[in-house]
């Protein structure tokens, strides 16, 4: 059976993931500063030119890049707030989504190059800033749906505030998981997340 042709806007967005995927394994690698728009378009198979044609810049890819990592994890917790049967089964489910966040290493370091270039670059903090708004905005709603959900009436302290503590912690296990990963076992990363998590939001 022959090959169906791609369309010219199939073939562009190929490209374009193409080229955000080998900039996720680049900048994990090397780090944001240290890795050139010529690795990410080698490692994608492409040319500069290539890169051009479908980011304004590097700094604009990476933008790119956080986004998608934050639209993944916006997905996921929509499947659990839609698929799970009772309130039981949703808690658990939350409790073990969180507590397997840690897991992924290259989202994590994406984020963390993010922060260290933020602190250094005033351009790239506005607009990483806006992403962490949303972000946090995000997972605010989720714990005010999921907790009616759960039939609590209000959680026990402003959403936004618990969604910022929630980012904290994941990042602050993951930091010390992967530098420390003989101090902190991979089931005890997860279970203090769960149980945090479970006594935070849907303790008494």
């Amino acid at each position: 059976m022959a090959r169906q042709r791609l369309t010219r806007e199939e073939s562009r967005e190929q490209t374009r993931l193409r080229l955000l995927d080998a900039a996720a394994v680049v900048i994990s690698k090397k780090g944001l500063a240290a890795t050139s728009v010529e690795d990410i378009a080698r490692h994608a198979g492409y040319t500069r030119g290539a890169f051009y044609s479908n980011f304004k810049s590097k700094t604009d890819l990476f933008i790119e890049l956080l986004k998608r990592d934050h639209a993944n994890v916006q997905q996921d917790l929509q499947a659990l707030l839609d698929n799970s049967s009772s309130g039981q089964d949703l808690q658990q489910q939350l409790a073990d989504f969180y507590g397997q966040c840690y897991g992924d290493n290259a989202s994590y370091i994406l984020w963390a190059e993010a922060r260290l270039h933020a602190a250094r670059d005033a351009r790239f903090r506005s607009r990483f800033n806006t992403l962490i708004i949303e972000k946090r905005d995000v997972i605010a709603y989720f714990i005010t749906r999921f907790g009616e959900r759960l039939g609590k009436k209000q959680p026990p302290a402003p959403a936004d505030a618990l969604a910022l503590a929630m980012m904290g912690l994941v990042d602050g296990v993951h930091y010390f998981r992967l530098i420390m990963p003989n101090e902190i076992s991979e089931a005890a990363a997860q279970d203090v997340l769960s149980t945090i998590f479970n006594a935070t939001f849907f303790g008494p």
